[in-house]
């Protein structure tokens, strides 16, 4: 009898405790406005997707995969009229990691960084009759972010930290395009629930 009490305990202990884990998969989808700085620039829409493995329970590691409509802002020795710059759509593919700080799933507040490469697309900028093309090219750079989840509703602000580009002007002049932005994010999480 003793023993068979004791099975029934280990029984609901295990059921119980097995209840509260959570799935460690999830995949994180967002919509959002990016920002980028600069004169000229011009902020434009995001879109993100971010499959994550939670390796504990206030750690979640992940791979960032958004594409980012903007108009690249520009710095030079004399950029003092105005500029027409095309707008492109660039992409990223970051490894990411999150720490809650908080083991409450229902809202909790993350901060989070990820690293990994930049693709930044070719344009062109016209100031007056002068019009100079930017070819595309590949960056390495960085992110750090932060946000809520509340259930399966996710909010962020992310900064995303990449290298400026120089451009030939073919003149003395020099002209820099300003790559990083800043990301504001509205999204659903799919998986993740409780097991």
């Amino acid at each position: 009898m003793k023993k068979l009490f004791f099975a029934i305990a280990i029984m609901i202990v295990a059921l119980s405790s097995n209840a509260q884990e959570y799935k460690p998969f999830k995949v994180d989808l967002a919509l959002g406005y990016a920002i980028p700085g600069g004169k000229g620039a011009k902020g434009g829409v995001l879109f993100a997707v971010e499959p994550k493995y939670a390796v504990m329970d206030k750690l979640n590691i992940g791979l960032r995969m958004e594409a980012a409509v903007v108009a690249r802002g520009y710095a030079g020795t004399n950029i003092e009229e105005e500029m027409e710059v095309d707008v492109k759509a660039s992409g990223s593919y970051l490894v990411t990691a999150d720490y809650f700080y908080t083991g409450n799933h229902k809202f909790r507040a993350f901060s989070g960084v990820g690293t990994g490469i930049f693709t930044i697309a070719g344009a062109s900028v016209s100031s007056g009759s002068e019009e100079v093309a930017v070819g595309s090219s590949s960056k390495f750079g960085g992110m750090v972010r932060s946000g809520i989840e509340a259930g399966h509703f996710r909010f962020a602000v992310e900064y995303n930290l990449v290298p400026k580009t120089k451009l030939d002007t073919g003149t003395s002049e020099k002209i820099e395009s300003k790559n990083g932005y800043i990301g504001i994010k509205i999204g659903a999480t799919i998986g993740g629930g409780k097991k």
